[in-house]
């Protein structure tokens, strides 16, 4: 087996999940600081086998990206770029600090190679994460996926929204909205499809404001377990206010199918569950945005992406970019470049010539 899966992984799962998962932000922050590493490291683990990837504007490396949650305070943004990952999406950042949700709230179901959290946009608060941005010169595309402070009411949430943006913009090359978050206390009422308008339509007049015009690529994050004509309302309201895309999805509420004993998945309790179990309702999700949006909006597909077919899959129901986050966690540090060339080498086996070719193949189009 490879180093990480046999010997690192072993130490590392010994830990508290949330214990292991800082330890790593540390080693990457201490291994590859140096410029000279993140050059050393981007040789062996970068991947330009794509060609141009253009999105929304932005023109990317390659397809895969480290999804929110990794890095939520912007500390090892070149250190992931350096290992292969085409993009970068900090956060989520709340506008003020919060410290999330109570201890233990990060849980692995290794049976199922998942994760289940309740960490509550734990995070420094966007003026601090947005001050140590501005200190660097990102080696990829940079996310800023901001979401809403837990005490601030949802009758508040668009100025709490607004207030984080107005910061993001400067740094950001796209911003992530997040409201699909099922931990933070009635978040997801604001993918209703009124909440979502007043929102999303307050954040487009004011990035026509600070844009002279020019509007910086928003998309929206939604859950997993929205029901079809919910993810259908979405879509209508992305395409009529011009967003840049949609990411499907966020972690899901459900627990079916898992191999892990009932037992022990009802003694971890609430959170959002991620990995392996949750790739086909997000093909499933892609495949009705493609679908609804006739192919015209941008998807960018996270959720269970351990394998380079699995990142084929995704493409194929639709998605154009990918994001990964507990993949990564279970395959470690080689994990965005195997992706990558495996893809690269997939999509050339079967034909494509380019990453566009392949967007949707398996759709109801």
């Amino acid at each position: 087996m490879p180093l990480y899966q046999n010997i690192i992984r072993s130490i590392l799962f010994r830990l508290d999940s949330e214990k292991a998962h800082n330890l790593g932000i540390n080693s990457l922050q201490k291994g590859l600081s140096t410029e000279f590493a993140q050059n050393l490291a981007y040789k062996r683990f970068g991947c330009e086998e794509f060609g141009e990837i253009e999105r929304f504007g932005l023109k990317f490396k390659n397809p895969l990206g480290i999804a929110a949650g990794f890095d939520k305070n912007g500390i090892v943004v070149n250190q992931l770029a350096s290992l292969g990952f085409g993009f970068v999406e900090v956060g989520t950042v709340t506008y003020k600090p919060q410290s999330g949700n109570e201890k233990p709230r990060m849980f692995r179901l290794t049976e199922d190679e998942a994760l289940i959290n309740r960490l509550g946009f734990n995070n420094q608060g966007t003026p601090e994460v947005i001050k140590r941005l501005k200190k660097i010169t990102p080696k990829c595309i940079l996310g800023v996926n901001i979401g809403k402070n837990k005490d601030v009411p949802n009758e508040e949430a668009i100025e709490n929204y607004l207030k984080s943006f107005d910061l993001a913009y400067d740094v950001a090359d796209y911003i992530a909205v997040n409201v699909s978050s099922p931990n933070t206390p009635n978040l997801r009422e604001l993918q209703k499809a009124e909440n979502l308008d007043d929102l999303l339509s307050t954040l487009q007049k004011k990035n026509k404001e600070l844009g002279n015009d020019e509007f910086k690529p928003i998309l929206v994050k939604i859950a997993p377990d929205l029901d079809e004509e919910g993810i259908e309302a979405i879509v209508d309201i992305a395409v009529r206010l011009q967003l840049s895309g949609i990411i499907a999805t966020n972690t899901t509420i459900g627990r079916d199918g898992l191999m892990t004993e009932t037992g022990v998945v009802e003694k971890i309790g609430n959170g959002g569950l991620s990995g392996k179990p949750i790739a086909v309702r997000s093909n499933e999700v892609i495949q009705k945005i493609y679908k609804y949006s006739k192919g015209n909006l941008p998807i960018i597909g996270v959720g269970g992406i351990f394998t380079a077919q699995d990142a084929f899959d995704k493409i194929a129901s639709g998605a154009s970019l990918l994001q990964a986050y507990t993949g990564f966690v279970y395959q470690g540090f080689t994990f965005a470049r195997d992706v990558n060339f495996g893809l690269a080498k997939l999509l050339k086996e079967k034909g494509f010539e380019h990453i566009d070719e392949a967007v949707g193949v398996h759709s109801d189009l």
